[in-house]
């Protein structure tokens, strides 16, 4: 009998849990649709203070909880949290800290003050992601990226975690979305987003602005594929990444069943 492929989700948003963009919908029903035609799935995202623990009937994984996640010098202890995706057998892993994610809001105060952590938690969560995969011991085929938190994740995986046994064959997906926010990540977020040797200098080069646009750009460059997922993205970003030559590209479309996306994903795991 045929292995079924596997693929990953990696978001920082999924209907129900959270909606920030219109995406949000779109990474459930990929997940589910994945899950329908024969395709193994699990997805992966932060559990910001405002996923709701009770109704979401989360529950911690004791087994998989307990890394340290270094980054910038500091441990952070990582608690994984495991949900199922209703009306579908699907299970969705939360990421939490208690220092990064506890908060009752997600990337600005109650002020709309921008928190000035977002780059250590963005850092923090795409390292964690990794990590809990090898936890898991689970080898994704397919492994898609959605929303700008997820950036430096294709950039991790051609590096740092290249030679890591259980991505040896993964293939990456990242979808450029709509822009969410104005502000940067800090003067310091090269350095934090530099968690390895193995990460030159030049490979940071994309993400050099340090704002929304820099980390759809660097997720871009790193992918092994590139869809858009939103009518009103960064235009610069069009014109990037619209067309790559020997990459395949999804342009955004709102009539789409999402047939294009299972495709993409069968061609990539082949």
């Amino acid at each position: 009998m045929l292995q079924k492929k596997r693929i990953l989700f990696i978001a920082n948003e999924m209907s129900p849990y959270l909606e920030l963009t219109e995406f949000a919908e779109i990474v459930n029903k990929l997940a589910i649709k994945s899950n329908d035609n024969g395709f193994e799935v699990r997805c992966i995202m932060p559990r910001f203070g405002v996923v709701n623990e009770r109704r979401h009937r989360l529950h911690e994984v004791v087994r998989l909880s307990g890394i340290n996640v270094s980054v910038d010098n500091d441990d952070f202890p990582l608690q994984i949290k495991v949900a199922s995706l209703p009306n579908a057998r699907l299970q969705v892993y939360f990421l939490d800290n208690e220092d990064l994610f506890k908060r009752k809001f997600i990337f600005h105060d109650e002020n709309d003050k921008w928190f000035e952590d977002n780059g250590l938690r963005t850092v923090f969560y795409c390292k964690g992601a990794l990590e809990t995969v090898k936890k898991f011991g689970w080898p994704p085929d397919v492994i898609h990226c959605s929303g700008w938190m997820t950036g430096l994740i294709p950039l991790y995986l051609k590096t740092v975690y290249k030679k890591e046994p259980v991505f040896a064959h993964s293939k990456c997906v990242f979808t450029i979305g709509q822009p969410t926010f104005k502000e940067k990540l800090g003067g310091d977020f090269l350095k934090i987003a530099n968690i390895h040797a193995n990460i030159k200098e030049k490979d940071l080069e994309p993400y050099k602005e340090a704002n929304n646009t820099a980390l759809f750009r660097g997720g871009a460059t790193y992918a092994d594929a590139i869809t858009f997922g939103a009518e009103k993205v960064d235009k610069k970003l069009v014109d990037e990444f619209g067309k790559i030559r020997g990459r395949k590209v999804l342009s955004y479309n709102a009539e789409s069943d999402l047939t294009d996306y299972l495709q993409l994903y069968m061609d990539l795991s082949k």
